[in-house]
């Protein structure tokens, strides 16, 4: 198995939309209703074409290898998308294109906590250190940019994993979704000491 964590691309979004489908009704059912998890599909969780479009979303692809039809054909691989999530140096905190509440406004590094957000793992890969991989790419490129601090609306599937990362909950928070009822998510933040120059 090899796995490789790159920066997602706009063809990646049609693979993308299917993923996180197959994440959110193969992982959440254990936390979320039925009708929450529909919901919720239809108005929060998505593709955040912005978080490609500035280059902080991240893809874990899987080489597929295929033996060759003949001892003198070479295998050939193709990559599977397998996860993905980002962090956004912007003020929104979750929610994909269709989220009526969003933010674009840039966060300042000095001051602000940059998002970690849209974690989604397909279900035949978790437990495999997917989630992990792509966190640590997306903390190495915020503090790159000059970040310190994170901050995240983890959905309780998520919790755990964070956690287990270094992240402390801050609070509980109510989602609203259209259908009356809420989606229940923990506003989390993990904090790195500046290095010492």
């Amino acid at each position: 198995m090899t796995i490789r964590i790159r920066p997602a691309v706009s063809e990646d979004v049609p693979v993308l939309r299917i993923l996180i489908d197959a994440s959110v009704r193969g992982l959440q059912t254990q936390d979320y209703t039925p009708s929450q998890i529909e919901s919720a599909l239809a108005t929060v969780y998505g593709v955040d074409t912005q978080l490609i479009a500035d280059g902080t979303y991240f893809v874990a692809e899987e080489s597929n290898v295929v033996a060759g039809d003949s001892p003198a054909q070479p295998p050939t691989g193709t990559m599977v998308i397998i996860g993905c999530g980002g962090w956004s140096k912007r003020k929104t905190l979750y929610g994909g294109d269709q989220w009526t509440g969003r933010e674009a406004t840039l966060l300042d590094p000095e001051h602000d906590a940059a998002k970690i957000r849209a974690f989604f793992i397909h279900p035949s890969w978790t437990r495999r250190g997917i989630g992990t991989l792509i966190l640590e790419a997306c903390e190495n490129s915020a503090l790159s940019a000059g970040f310190t601090r994170f901050e995240m609306g983890a959905t309780l599937t998520g919790v755990l994993l964070y956690q287990a990362r270094g992240y402390a909950a801050l609070e509980s928070l109510e989602v609203p979704l259209p259908n009356g009822e809420s989606l229940p998510i923990v506003r989390m933040e993990k904090k790195i000491a500046k290095p010492v120059l």
